[in-house]
């Protein structure tokens, strides 16, 4: 059955749960499992989160007298000129706002593996089968996280315009690529949590750059951790013997990777872009590594001299109960939502790739977490450097015609 994601849940007044994965591995039954505690996303100002979406990605737009909008983006190439309609109660301006939001999240190798059809009464989010990557991602794991973080900056960017993103994931069974109709039909109300967290969309960025020694405070920790809660996905507390086993899968799955010529192809084909390429990673956001680092940094751009980092950075590993396509696509959601948190916080973060897009390391990673849980994603925490923005694909090329899906 197509499996709800507009459920409503009281906020706790209780303080974050730290959660260790000795009760992970205990906690089989349902009733047993920690509370999700969603956040929500609403701002005063109806205009105010596209005004701060636009400004971010550049875009200009030229209206019209009709219901709907003619939007134009002369940044690359020829103008692209489309007809945005209203769905719901969002209007044509506020479509348009929304899937830019959403299009601002994270993706592997920034892919950006989404594609958005819209009518009266829904957005809906599609997996771009032409953006897989099949030596980094052969089962299309990334790939679904990749849309849950879509997924949840489109919920985020409807709340923050007043109105309720009722959403379902796999919404039709026999389009697999369908990932999930969010209709925006409910006035909601306005909470001030939720305002910091749309700000955050167009602010947030993966730094790929080493950290300071500044130690990331225990109260945002729990604030990142009620963030994947609230996705129903669970951060838990790793002790040092854990972490130095994660380090040595880190080394050992990287190694793997620098030996598969085929991922080395796909790596350098989606790396080093120019700075007018809409997707990719370009040279200016690949960072420098640390003499010191002992988590594997990818060198994504050109490596300048290293740098030395006083303390190690704050991981995390994210994991989810199940790893269906359902449970990869919430830990997606879970995943921006702990981006933005820590965003909004001032912190700054990076992805640890590569044991978790090994199977064998990531079958390893799940035992070492006490087989509770099937870890989706590893993040570095803290304070690092300003970087430069990754490019983003124009709206016109991730806006299609439904009818167009299936030409």
């Amino acid at each position: 059955m197509p499996i709800k994601a507009s459920m409503r849940f009281r906020r706790s007044r209780r303080e974050p749960r730290n959660f260790s994965c000795e009760q992970f591995r205990t906690c089989g039954r349902r009733r047993d499992r920690p509370r999700a505690l969603p956040v929500i996303c609403d701002i005063s100002e109806e205009m105010t989160f596209a005004s701060v979406v636009l400004s971010r990605v550049r875009a200009s737009w030229t209206p019209d007298r009709n219901a709907s909008r003619v939007c134009r983006f002369p940044r690359l190439g020829r103008p692209m000129n489309f007809h945005v309609a209203p769905a719901g109660r969002l209007s044509a301006d506020q479509v348009t706002s929304v899937i830019r939001a959403a299009t601002l999240a994270p993706s592997t190798h920034n892919t950006q593996p989404w594609l958005f059809t819209t009518d009266r009464d829904a957005i809906e989010l599609y997996a771009d089968p032409d953006r897989v990557l099949p030596a980094a991602d052969p089962d299309r794991r990334e790939l679904l996280l990749s849309c849950g973080a879509a997924l949840v900056n489109l919920r985020i960017a409807i709340r923050a315009l007043g109105v309720h993103p009722a959403t379902t994931l796999f919404p039709r069974r026999d389009e697999p690529d369908l990932l999930a109709a969010v209709l925006p039909t409910t006035a909601a109300p306005v909470d001030a949590r939720s305002v910091v967290l749309a700000h955050a969309i167009p602010r947030r960025h993966t730094n790929r750059t080493p950290f300071t020694a500044k130690a990331v405070p225990q109260e945002i920790v729990g604030l990142v951790r009620h963030a994947a809660e609230a996705e129903a996905v669970w951060l838990p507390r790793l002790d040092e013997e854990q972490l130095a086993g994660l380090r040595e899968l880190v080394h050992e799955s990287h190694l793997v990777q620098s030996a598969d010529p085929a991922f080395l192809a796909e790596w350098q084909r989606w790396t080093g872009r120019a700075p007018t390429s809409r997707d990719g990673v370009p040279f200016a956001a690949g960072g420098t590594a640390a003499d010191d680092d002992s988590w594997v940094l990818r060198d994504f751009g050109e490596r300048a001299t290293p740098v030395t980092s006083a303390s190690p950075p704050l991981v995390v590993v994210i994991g989810s109960f199940g790893d269906t396509p359902a449970d990869r696509l919430r830990a997606g959601q879970a995943m921006q939502r702990v981006l933005l948190t820590a965003t909004a916080h001032g912190l700054d973060a990076s992805f640890i790739s590569q044991p978790v897009e090994v199977r064998a390391t990531r079958l390893r990673l799940r035992r070492l977490l006490g087989d509770g849980l099937w870890p989706q994603i590893v993040l570095r925490l803290g304070y690092g450097e300003p970087v430069a923005w990754t490019p983003r694909r124009t709206l016109g090329d991730v806006l299609v015609d439904r009818s167009s899906l299936f030409a």
